[in-house]
């Protein structure tokens, strides 16, 4: 370990507070302390903190054109995981806390959240569409365990019959199995877990608080065995790291069972850039320029391109040979053969308080 903020089983290397939006920070309530012990003469391990929040709503709206869903719930802001690539660490900075080891440690949580949800899909007039978890922060990281935020919207969205998709790098998910299942016998949920790398080092810094890639797997296979249908992301693919393993994972998603797959080239928005780079100096110093390198190619010669649909598929030769390669791994292996379209015709309006009494 070289950098001064880098710490064991974290996945940023640093903890630079960014100075974009200047809002006072919110006072934290509770925290747990982190299981693992520090390395000897090395840091103290960080404690993670958990902050109660109290949003007047849950449902988060979107109109972007590029991705298939146009409401999302996020339960909990921040991800334990600490995912080096992950494109939510600038959310942070709205916070006046740090995308790096802050995004990581200092965690948001919002436990009234099934009751908001209850309250907005009783509201006159809504239209039923997916709702997807797990579109910016881990719907099952750690903290999941203590407060089951995630599980107790699923319980409103199976009372009201209202489909979900679910997209998380955990197999914690198979907790919920009994309610994942009623709702898949009624067409009403998708499962997509994503797995980035089936190497066990590669996973360590990258991902260091995630379950290893073979748990998710397993994650698929039982999910598919028990009728619900599940989907692996390669997601992100990370070129000169992990890109070799594509076709790797597309066959292990094969044979777990899944209904498909699919891929997006690794982005790097405003502060994760800075942060992924400092990460490949520390784990990578061989080939820090040759992964940045091929990034931009397919980045229109930037760190990371935000425009609609190219910021998903990348552009240029290096992201055309990641496409070719990935169409000709699932037609090999069968994937991909329809999509999952799922119900929103049984959806029913929660019932007020007194209803349910009767």
């Amino acid at each position: 370990m070289h950098g001064p903020d880098v710490r064991h089983g974290r996945g940023a290397p640093e903890n630079r507070i960014p100075t974009r939006f200047g809002l006072a920070a919110r006072e934290a309530d509770g925290d747990w302390l982190d299981a693992r012990e520090a390395l000897d003469g090395g840091p103290p391990p960080l404690r993670t903190s958990v902050t109660i929040e109290k949003p007047k709503t849950i449902i988060t709206r979107n109109t972007s054109p590029d991705i298939g869903f146009d409401r999302s719930i996020n339960a909990y802001r921040g991800c334990e995981h600490g995912c080096i690539y992950c494109f939510a660490r600038p959310t942070h900075a709205f916070h006046d806390l740090s995308p790096g080891l802050d995004f990581e440690s200092k965690l948001f949580a919002k436990p009234d959240a099934a009751e908001l949800l209850r309250k907005e899909l009783a509201r006159p007039g809504y239209s039923p569409r997916p709702i997807a978890m797990g579109t910016n922060t881990d719907p099952y990281q750690p903290i999941e365990g203590r407060y089951g935020i995630t599980r107790s919207c699923i319980e409103v969205l199976l009372e009201t019959r209202h489909p979900l998709t679910i997209t998380t790098k955990s197999d914690r998910v198979l907790r919920d199995l009994d309610l994942l299942v009623p709702m898949a016998e009624q067409g009403l949920v998708s499962v997509a877990l994503s797995i980035t790398s089936l190497t066990p080092h590669v996973s360590r810094t990258l991902e260091p608080r995630a379950p290893s890639g073979r748990k998710r797997l397993a994650a698929v296979k039982a999910l598919s065995e028990a009728g619900v249908t599940a989907w692996v992301a390669i997601a992100p693919v990370i070129p000169a790291v992990t890109d070799h393993e594509l076709e790797h994972i597309v066959e292990a998603a094969a044979l777990a069972g899944a209904k498909g797959c699919f891929y997006l080239p690794v982005r790097l928005p405003h502060e994760v850039a800075p942060l992924f780079r400092a990460w490949l100096d520390e784990h990578y110093p061989d080939r820090v320029e040759k992964v940045m390198s091929i990034i931009r190619s397919m980045r229109g010669g930037k760190d990371n391109d935000p425009n609609w649909f190219s910021r998903m598929r990348g552009s240029g030769p290096w992201a055309e040979l990641l496409r070719t390669r990935f169409q000709i791994a699932v037609r090999k292996h069968g994937l991909n053969q329809d999509k999952m379209k799922l119900r929103a015709d049984l959806f029913e309006p929660p019932q007020g308080a007194q209803l349910r009494l009767l």
